[in-house]
């Protein structure tokens, strides 16, 4: 057997070297890896649950206020007391008319408790005061009716196909009452095609969303087959419920205790893995206290593309380069400090021998090499060796250094990706679509973060046919300023949730409120700011009036050729001291646009001097662009500011909130 050479022998000692630092290497790397699947999909999860809460909340909530006063209403009571008094029955179906064309699907109910008679008007035939069949306390698909009446709740909402009509839908029932009496059901439908494909909007392989009730009766779900239809009664109470798609006994009570915590904290997203369907899934669910239902997203981590893993073939492909490159490196090394030097002494032996005294002569240590050279002479040996000592701490110093740019390089790319991420998901958050569908051109945003997340955000809240528009600027920007934006986004939530819409000056103080009750019991340095400025507008389409309430943001408002500036109360939200919130009603003129605009955009530094933008300038350019459509103005706004600011950085986040509505009395 030939013996390796020096080179080879260094060459399979690297080899070996690396294979065993890139075993426990690749078993870390696949559990990281594993983590960060788990932890996007969680968030995943958590954000599609809260997304589908809202866009199932809206349509429904919607629907059963309206079913609720059309079913607390004289004029039903008194019909169904008499359905046979003509005059009762006209007034009746031209009120419930009226309800129907508000309702989401225009389709509404009503049923007799003691004739039976069931009439059901929709688009198709909106005015119809004949019934369409008449239920029996004898036939089994009419036991949900007889149920229902029998029920102590005001109401249920429940999936069922209706196999006379021949139509499936979600189904608001609610009772008409008089006194103790129950004299009947009356409620709005809504379409369950429609309804699932809300639910099953941009949803991604291997991601499951489902909305089930108190029971566990699951209401929708993207296979049709898992639906409990007219789980609301008890004719459906022995269906399948999400607890029996658990994988074992412990799967189901670890769900149990999810649904129950998501009911004592509504504004929490329960977060529980679990066998699901037949799969480990990360499973998100939130309670909706109004519908008394529950949102659920389930994702599975290996099925779903929360995170790509293509990028783990070139990862591999990276590393193998890498140990290639090492070897070649190493290789080199004992070709430059082994075999040149050993070459090198070999031809100054010949050279001395030949007489040449003053050949150079290789750096050697106490080896062979080292020797031979202080035998030759002892002074060129060591300024050779201090020569290579020298040598070698600068190419260490430059490992490290190397080494050290490396990590310092890895670490800001994660930091950036984290704020990347960060980004997409207050983007998320702002009500772009929402304002597109039903504002259109009747409205533009300008929102410039000062860095790649800030402290500005804006909301839209829809009812019926007005609206709640409003800017919030929160202290500080960066990520500091995004968290604020999280705190007072919920914050506004809770207020809205408890006081509507209607009243602005309310909604501020109820969000003062929130805000001081989550920041009460922690322990923030004073020289932390955690105060917001607002502004917010609730537009009467039917009356023509504008209800504005602000703290610290002003109303603009303009026609081209005149300015309107509606002051606001001077203290912001959480400021050290509270401040009082006055509502503004402004009656809407034809022509009319305007303006909420944060503070960034005014103290924006420009011009020659460096002065801010200022009120002036900013009121000087509504007169000149104000009369232009909304489209046109957004351009205009950001290119006058963009010039005013020229080669200076951005001081602050920067938005500008402006719609235009005319009166529809």
């Amino acid at each position: 057997m030939a013996h390796l050479s020096l080179r080879a022998k260094s060459l399979v000692a690297l080899a070996f070297a690396c294979l065993i630092v890139l075993v426990p290497a690749l078993v870390l790397g696949m559990k990281g890896v594993e983590r960060v699947r788990l932890y996007f999909g969680q968030a995943y999860a958590e954000n599609l649950t809260q997304l589908n809460r809202q866009r199932m909340l809206a349509p429904i909530a919607l629907d059963l206020a309206l079913s609720r006063r059309l079913a607390g209403s004289q004029v039903t009571r008194a019909w169904l007391r008499d359905e046979s008094d003509p005059a009762a029955r006209e007034l009746f179906f031209a009120e419930a008319d009226g309800y129907r064309r508000d309702l989401h699907d225009e389709a509404y109910f009503a049923i007799s408790a003691r004739s039976g008679n069931y009439y059901f008007n929709d688009a198709a035939q909106p005015l119809s005061s004949a019934p369409r069949y008449q239920l029996s306390p004898t036939d089994p698909g009419d036991a949900w009716f007889y149920d229902t009446l029998r029920t102590a709740g005001e109401y249920n909402i429940n999936v069922n196909p209706d196999l006379k009509l021949k139509i499936t839908r979600v189904w608001i029932n609610v009772l008409v009452r008089d006194g103790d009496e129950v004299l009947g059901v009356a409620g709005a439908s809504i379409d369950l095609n429609r309804f699932l494909d809300r639910l099953r909007e941009d949803v991604q392989p291997g991601v499951t969303p489902l909305l089930f009730d108190a029971s566990g009766a699951i209401q929708a779900h993207p296979d049709s087959a898992r639906i409990a239809y007219n789980s609301g009664t008890r004719s459906g109470a022995d269906t399948q419920t999400i607890f029996d798609l658990a994988g074992s006994a412990a799967d189901a009570e670890a769900l149990k205790a999810a649904v129950a915590q998501a009911r004592a904290t509504p504004a929490a997203t329960q977060v529980v893995q679990l066998d699901l369907d037949g799969a480990r899934q990360v499973l998100a669910l939130a309670y909706i206290p109004e519908l008394d239902w529950y949102a659920a997203t389930g994702v599975d981590t290996r099925a779903s593309h929360v995170v790509d893993s293509r990028w783990l073939i070139p990862a591999a492909g990276l590393l193998v380069a890498i140990l290639a490159a090492l070897m070649l490196c190493a290789a080199l090394g004992v070709e430059r400090l082994v075999l040149r030097p050993i070459r090198r002494l070999q031809q100054s032996a010949r050279a001395i021998a030949n007489g040449n005294y003053d050949a150079p002569l290789p750096v050697g240590g106490d080896d062979e090499i080292g020797d031979l050279s202080r035998a030759f002479g002892e002074m060129t040996a060591q300024v050779r060796s201090h020569t290579q000592e020298l040598e070698q701490r600068v190419q260490a110093r430059t490992i490290e250094l190397q080494a050290a740019n490396e990590a310092m390089a890895a670490a800001q790319k994660r930091l950036g990706d984290s704020i990347d991420y960060a980004s997409l998901i207050q983007r998320a958050i702002l009500p772009d679509r929402q304002l597109t569908q039903t504002l259109g051109e009747q409205h533009f945003v300008i929102w410039r973060p000062r860095d790649v997340v800030g402290g500005d955000f804006y909301v839209y809240r829809a009812e019926g046919d007005n609206c709640l528009l409003g800017l919030m600027d929160c202290a500080g920007h960066g990520v500091p300023g995004a968290l604020m934006t999280m705190l007072v986004r919920a914050a506004m939530d809770v207020a809205i949730n408890d006081i509507g819409l209607a009243d602005p000056a309310a909604l501020l103080t109820r969000c003062d409120t929130a805000i001081r009750a989550m920041l009460s019991d922690a322990q923030l340095p004073p020289a932390l700011a955690t105060n917001a400025d607002a502004g917010l507008v609730y537009i009467d389409r039917l009356t023509g009036q504008l209800r504005y309430a602000g703290a610290r943001i002003d109303l603009y408002a303009s026609n081209g050729s005149e300015v309107e500036l509606y002051r606001s109360d001077k203290r912001a939200l959480a400021d050290k001291r509270k401040g009082a919130y006055a509502n503004q009603e402004i009656a809407m003129s034809p022509g009319w646009t305007y303006y909420l605009v944060t503070d960034g955009f005014l103290d924006q530094a420009g011009g020659e001097k460096g002065f801010g933008f200022g009120d002036a300038r900013f009121e000087a350019m509504l007169r000149e662009h104000a009369a232009r459509p909304l489209h046109e103005q957004a351009d205009a706004f950001s290119q006058a500011l963009a010039s005013y600011q020229g080669d200076r950085p951005q001081r602050d986040d920067i938005t500008l909130l402006s719609f235009r509505f005319e009166s529809r009395s």
